[in-house]
């Protein structure tokens, strides 16, 4: 009797083989035939799924935005349900900030492939148009939590984009630290830059 595969299951097993080759060796070796290997499958099999290394890579790009969109909004709904200022709403802010830094392995396989793909796009067209949506699911995201602390409610258009790309650049740049020196930026360290950062973001005055 012939062996009943589940189309999904195995799409998600491929795409899964090509996290961990983007987070050991890079994107530039995520072909077919490397991603085939990684998964235990002839490289036919994958073309089943996938009829070309651009279609896989921009599917995995998708499934990595997706993913961590799904765990920023499911966050931020946290902090919407706590009063701000409480010890509690705190802890949501630092623990929805912190899924955008690698933390943990989960969350560091995600932010490596997140990252590769995100300098990818820069000369990979096929990958701009994910690479757009990645941003724009972020920022949203980052503007609430930006409108939610600031003293004002982050009134003035100019005064909020300043803000949200100021926390946007500190998480990008604490991904890349802590992607790169592991030792020295621990998620210990992360988190009390990232409570520095909000310190000041909430000490802001109401007019500049």
């Amino acid at each position: 009797m012939p062996k009943i595969v589940d189309a999904e299951a195995r799409r998600q097993e491929v795409v899964e083989a090509v996290f961990r080759i983007i987070a050991s060796d890079g994107l530039e070796r995520a072909s077919l035939r490397e991603v085939a290997d990684e998964a235990g499958l002839a490289v036919g099999s994958v073309r089943h799924y996938f009829a070309s290394s651009d279609e896989l890579l921009v599917h995995s790009f998708t499934v990595v935005i997706d993913r961590i969109a799904g765990r920023l909004e499911e966050a931020f709904a946290v902090v919407e349900s706590l009063d701000p200022g409480s010890a509690e709403h705190d802890a949501a802010v630092l623990t929805l900030l912190g899924q955008f830094l690698p933390l943990d392995e989960e969350l560091a396989v995600d932010a490596c492939v997140w990252m590769a793909f995100r300098h990818a796009a820069r000369i990979r067209p096929v990958l701009e148009q994910e690479a757009a949506r990645s941003h724009r699911a972020v920022a949203a995201v980052v503007g609430r939590l930006v409108m939610r602390l600031m003293p004002d409610g982050g009134s003035g258009q100019e005064r909020l984009v300043t803000e949200a790309e100021r926390l946007l650049a500190t998480l990008d740049g604490l991904c890349m630290h802590a992607l790169l020196q592991p030792e020295w930026m621990t998620a210990e360290v992360c988190r009390d830059v990232l409570t520095a950062h909000l310190d000041t973001l909430v000490a802001l005055p109401s007019n500049r």
